[in-house]
């Protein structure tokens, strides 16, 4: 049976535990045996803390034995990006500049999953400290793409993705702040939930951009998303029960989202809004020129904040970064005082209007990203591919975070293709249960 349970939802997983047919320990030996022999490993993994794991998942048995589990997923194994702070565990945010940095505590949502009985398998491949959506990192590790594993497998959160991807983690935590939830979770045919900014306390994260980081679940259902977010709120999560697409009203976001879209993204989001379609939505297109100019004011936000945050880090040692994330940061040096905090205040106004435009409609759909993903020893190769597959990667995804809005990516007919459904910020309830009635349109 073990060999089924790898492709199975955290949900799932947790319903078998209920009814006694998974013990939790069995279940831990089972992914920690597969971590152990995976070829894969090397690149998903950076740390594993099997130790951990055997004894949360101990606990776990116990609890199910006399019949006091936590929650659905009480003894569901489960992977962490490597920004997440683990007690006693190296956190290195994928940079040689953070190497053995090893904290004292787990970080603020880590202890509360862990509280709700989640096991921690170990911690995952990333990004160089977050700032690319590609997925590629020479200095650590990049996995491989589901779909083609000459491919990179989207970033910042690759190693996430990878690790529910490929059954070696029911689930995992990622964290997005341009991006990094979405982009890896539908280049690998997953869920990603893009939190709203200060849903989930940040504590104990490696930061990117404070004003733009969130948390999010990458998993096989949106159920298990909802589950994963209740876990790090210390909350009951969203009843799903009864969710339907009759009576809803759909945006389809034609500023600039829609612009370039490649084959393959563009047959995936026609399909998914048709069968949105048949499922009982009214889908509606929308031009929202707010958008042309939030995303003109990102350049200026991200990199001002995130250079800030790690100039005094990078430029103690700036040759052990991979040559175009340095230049990203360092080109947050370029922006005037006046003009970041003019380029905030001028996003809240935009903020504003947007929410005017699209209060009439329950959510704004959109492509995950235009574009599949790319091969990775191109990139290596060509600087100028990098840099523009990158901003291409992240396009549509950072319409959301400029907006500071709950976004939920599902996957579509076509490999690595998703769709992405946009909620105001703090909205992740309706933005759950809309998500899981498209879900069922999707399949």
């Amino acid at each position: 049976m073990s060999g089924t349970w790898f492709h199975m939802t955290a949900a799932d997983l947790g319903r078998e535990i209920d009814t006694g047919r998974i013990n939790p320990v069995e279940l831990a030996e089972a992914y920690v045996d597969r971590i152990d022999t995976h070829a894969l490993t090397p690149r998903i993994y950076a740390r594993r803390t099997e130790s951990r794991a055997r004894a949360e998942a101990m606990g776990a048995a116990s609890r199910a034995s006399a019949g006091f589990r936590k929650g659905l997923l009480d003894g569901v194994p489960i992977s962490w990006k490597d920004l997440f702070d683990t007690a006693g565990v190296a956190t290195e945010a994928g940079s040689a500049l953070l190497r053995g940095r090893t904290p004292s505590r787990d970080a603020a949502v880590l202890e509360r999953a862990t509280q709700a009985g989640t096991v921690c398998l170990g911690k995952t491949h990333m990004t160089e400290l977050a700032f690319s959506g590609l997925g590629l990192n020479p200095v650590t590790a990049t996995p491989p793409c589901l779909n083609d594993e000459a491919a990179v497998p989207g970033g910042s959160s690759s190693g996430a993705a990878t690790s529910v991807a490929f059954g070696l983690a029911a689930a995992a935590i990622g964290s997005d702040t341009g991006g990094s939830v979405r982009v890896p979770a539908a280049w690998n045919d997953l869920a990603g939930l893009k939190t709203s900014s200060g849903l989930l306390p940040m504590t104990g994260v490696v930061p990117l951009c404070e004003r733009f980081d969130t948390i999010g679940p990458l998993a096989h259902s949106v159920e298990d998303c909802a589950l994963l977010l209740a876990a790090m709120q210390g909350a009951r999560p969203v009843d799903l029960t009864g969710a339907s697409l009759g009576g809803i009203r759909l945006a389809v976001l034609e500023t600039m989202a829609m612009d370039g879209l490649r084959d393959a993204p563009a047959k995936g989001f026609a399909d998914a809004c048709q069968r949105l379609s048949r499922a009982g939505a009214r889908v509606e297109r929308l031009d929202a020129p707010e958008v042309t100019e939030a995303m003109g004011l990102s350049g200026v936000t991200f990199t001002a904040e995130a250079y800030a945050i790690w100039r005094d880090t990078i430029e103690a040692a700036p040759e052990k970064m991979f040559p175009p994330i340095l230049e990203r940061f360092r080109a947050g040096a370029q922006v005037q005082a006046p003009d970041y905090i003019a380029a905030w205040r001028r996003l809240e106004v935009l903020r504003r209007q947007w929410a005017d435009r699209t209060a009439g409609f329950d959510a704004v759909i959109l492509p995950t990203s235009p574009i599949l993903p790319p091969n990775a020893e191109r990139l290596l190769a060509d600087h100028a591919y990098f840099m523009a597959e990158n901003l291409l990667a992240l396009r549509n995804t950072r319409i959301a975070n400029m907006l500071g809005l709950c976004v939920l990516t599902l996957p579509t007919s076509q490999p690595s293709c998703g769709i992405s459904i946009m909620a105001p910020a703090f909205a992740e309830g309706r933005l759950l249960r809309l998500g899981a009635a498209a879900e069922k349109a999707l399949r």
